[in-house]
């Protein structure tokens, strides 16, 4: 069953990790949601293992910006995150690359 909620959708996360993409990593991906589903989020990924943690990380490598409800539709794979991010409705801060590899680090994910 597909998560409905941000919360839930997060909470699945740790559990999806690749852990072969994710041995030599340390990064921290920030998520500042708005809309009905909104909230912080940090996604802590190191050594092949990832924490979910609520509210502000003070230096993500990454920041990702969009509404909750349409992070729920990116990561269940109903709405493109590259196409999302060229109309403006994602805003990607910090290393790019990084970004673009949360589909490799979560291949069960979208």
């Amino acid at each position: 069953m597909k998560p409905t909620t941000v919360k839930e959708l997060f909470d699945s996360l740790p559990a999806k990790l690749d852990k072969d993409a994710a041995e030599d990593l340390d990064v921290v991906y920030q998520f500042d949601l708005g809309g009905a589903q909104s909230g912080q989020y940090q996604l802590l990924v190191k050594n092949g293992t990832c924490v979910v943690k609520e509210g502000s990380h003070a230096d993500p490598h990454v920041t990702i910006s969009m509404t909750g409800e349409d992070c729920i539709k990116v990561l269940n794979g109903q709405l493109n995150g590259a196409v999302m991010a060229m109309s403006g409705r994602l805003q990607i801060s910090g290393d790019l690359g990084l970004a673009m590899q949360l589909k490799s680090l979560f291949p069960g994910v979208g």
